[in-house]
């Protein structure tokens, strides 16, 4: 069995950000003690190296302004893109699989699609756990950050039991039930967990992958910060209508 940590970056509304992503990373069940041993010796590097508290949270917006635990260390930009870049580097030595799905809200508005942008974001996002979960013949458990737990959890029961999706052949909807998504999404503050905001730093990367930063002379989170994740990166997900490898990018 595999855990599959979820978190978000954007927001969902039409009036705010012009993307909205999510960030997925996957542990294997069995190897998760020895995992988390090893997230938690790297943590104990950033507080020797930088200062960051061993049980402070590191997000997105925090090292991108300066803010939470990082307002009081008042580290450059270059030492935040260490840290982001650290981060990244981290996830092929633990083993994990890492993807992101980027949704174009403007886009979207263009061709005249008005559904929800989260909706849409995670039933992407299933639809790929669904299939890791059939070649591999395993199962997922989803652990997300907390906030609309309702509409995961409705979600993950409607592609749990009557998911479609549509073929990539042009043969119409073929049906398509997450049936290896275990029990209910579990939803988890974030600052409780080290993987968590691993995935809030994914979610973020893989939208700057797609849609660079304006030019600036230390980037943060550059372009190429995707390309850090190495091996770890879970190209399948993009493998047949290919893209950015390891983002579903939409539309």
């Amino acid at each position: 069995m595999w855990l599959a940590y979820i978190d978000e970056s954007g927001d969902s509304g039409w009036q705010g950000t012009n993307t909205f992503a999510l960030g997925c990373i996957l542990i294997e069940a069995s190897s998760w003690p020895g995992v988390f041993d090893d997230v938690l010796d790297f943590r104990r590097f950033l507080n020797v190296r930088f200062r960051v508290p061993v049980r402070g949270e590191i997000k997105v917006n925090h090292l991108l302004q300066n803010k939470g635990v990082f307002r009081k260390l008042k580290l450059s930009e270059q030492a935040r893109f260490a840290i982001y870049r650290s981060c990244m580097r981290l996830q092929p030595k633990i083993g994990s699989k890492v993807f992101g799905i980027v949704i174009d809200k403007q886009e979207m508005l263009r061709r005249g699609r008005t559904e929800n942008p989260r909706a849409v974001a995670w039933e992407y996002l299933i639809q790929r756990l669904k299939r890791f979960t059939t070649k591999g013949s395993t199962e997922v458990m989803v652990i997300h950050d907390e906030g609309y737990a309702s509409e995961v959890r409705a979600l993950a029961r409607k592609w749990r039991r009557i998911g479609t999706a549509g073929s990539i052949f042009g043969l119409g909807s073929l049906s398509r039930p997450a049936q290896r998504v275990i029990d209910d999404p579990v939803s988890r503050k974030s600052h409780e967990s080290y993987f968590l905001q691993f995935a809030d730093l994914v979610a973020y990367a893989a939208y700057r992958h797609c849609y660079p930063p304006p030019p600036r002379i230390v980037q943060i989170v550059p372009q190429t910060m995707w390309l850090e994740l190495g091996a770890s990166c879970f190209t399948p997900v993009s493998g047949l209508k290919g893209g950015p490898p390891g983002i579903v990018l939409w539309p």
